[in-house]
Formats: structure tokens, C-alpha cells, sequence
């Protein structure tokens, strides 16, 4: 089976993206980052060095310290898709990610956002 063309994509190609989403509807950067640590267990260098070194998508989700237990609490559809029924580990991983993003972007409370 091939691998979905997001998984060599670099993360630090997307990230401007999930940020620019957020700050457009009043959130911020910090807050952005915040759901991403929460997510991956990285600390804000970790994450930094990541962006640095343009880590592909695969290889930040395989090197995530500690992904967050809570993150499987997550439901709804991104692109068109139950991101609770993906069954791609990684493409999962993002699609959490995305829904997260989505949620800070539409205002939800970052509690709720980060399954508090």
C-alpha cells in the first residue's frame, strides 16, 4: 500500500496554515501550540526544533513523546471523514490535529478543546 503524500509533507509546511486559521478568527499562536504539545507531549523546543528541521508529518507523530490518551475522545469529520473511524494510525494522528485546530478557530473554550 502506498503512503498518502501528507505523511512526507513537512510539518513546519502546515503549521503557518493552522496558525493563520486560528488568528484569522481572534485566536493565537500560543494557543495553536499549546493543542499541539498537548497532542504530541512535545515541550515548546521540542516543537520549535521540529519546525526548524522541517520534520515530515510521519516522523513528528512516530516521534511524539507521549501522544495524549485523551486525544481519542476527539470525534466529528474533517475533509469529509469520522476522524474516530480512521484507520491509518498517522493520518488519524493529523486529522485529530486538524479537528482540534477547527475547534480553536470556531471559538470552542481551549478546556473543551483539549478534552478537559
Amino acid at each position: 500500500m502506498t503512503k498518502h503524500k501528507i505523511y512526507s509533507m513537512s510539518f513546519a509546511s502546515v503549521y503557518p496554515h493552522y496558525v493563520a486559521k486560528a488568528e484569522k478568527k481572534g485566536r493565537t499562536k500560543e494557543e495553536v501550540d499549546e493543542i499541539i504539545r498537548w497532542h504530541t507531549g512535545l515541550s515548546q523546543a521540542q516543537l520549535e526544533e521540529h519546525l526548524e528541521e522541517k520534520t515530515d508529518f510521519e516522523t513528528f507523530f512516530e516521534e511524539a513523546p507521549a501522544l495524549h490518551p485523551s486525544r481519542k475522545l476527539i470525534k466529528g469529520v474533517v475533509c469529509g471523514v469520522r476522524v474516530e473511524d480512521i484507520e491509518e494510525p498517522i493520518m488519524q494522528e493529523i486529522r485529530y490535529l486538524d479537528k482540534m485546530v477547527d475547534e480553536l478557530a470556531k471559538g470552542k473554550a481551549m478546556e473543551k478543546i483539549l478534552r478537559g
